[in-house]
């Protein structure tokens, strides 16, 4: 998938050294390098990065990943470069990834999001995800995660 200023394509093992510096900026709990490529080779998986194009070396400025099963999906993680942040990226993936699902037949998409997290449930808002439940005290023992789910 194309857009104005990057493309979208599958994340490979080389994009994952740009896709951690991306996670551990704004994650409390960050992914580690396995984590990414078991979801990589997972066979339910689809992992997604997305570029900038036309400089020399295109650079991952955001990715997702996601799980199908049947015809349910789970929003597993999503990120945006800090450089790229409020530019509307997170918006662009979260539409692909709505996309892809529903060409797949997904009826019910899931996320699960650190309840402190405004900015990323005001996007899940935004693509019509509601809160059904919450896992106390879920990140660091701390932080509440907030469960959304969205029917197609």
């Amino acid at each position: 998938m194309e857009w104005e200023k990057g493309i979208i394509q599958k994340m490979g093992v080389k994009d994952l050294d740009e896709v951690l510096s991306i996670k551990t900026s704004d994650s409390l709990t960050p992914w580690s390098l396995n984590m990414f490529i078991e979801e990589i080779r997972n066979p339910f998986a689809s992992c997604f990065v997305m570029k900038r194009k036309g400089e020399p070396r295109e650079r991952v400025i955001g990715f997702i990943c996601f799980r199908n099963v049947s015809v349910e999906s789970e929003l597993l993680n999503i990120g945006v470069h800090p450089d790229w942040r409020r530019l509307g990226i997170g918006k662009k993936m979260m539409q692909f990834y709505i996309d892809s699902c529903s060409r797949a037949g997904i009826k019910t998409f899931y996320l699960e999001v650190n309840s402190s997290n405004r900015s990323a449930i005001n996007l899940y808002r935004y693509f019509s995800y509601q809160s059904f439940g919450k896992r106390k005290h879920f990140y660091q023992g701390k932080f509440d995660a907030l469960l959304m789910m969205k029917k197609a």
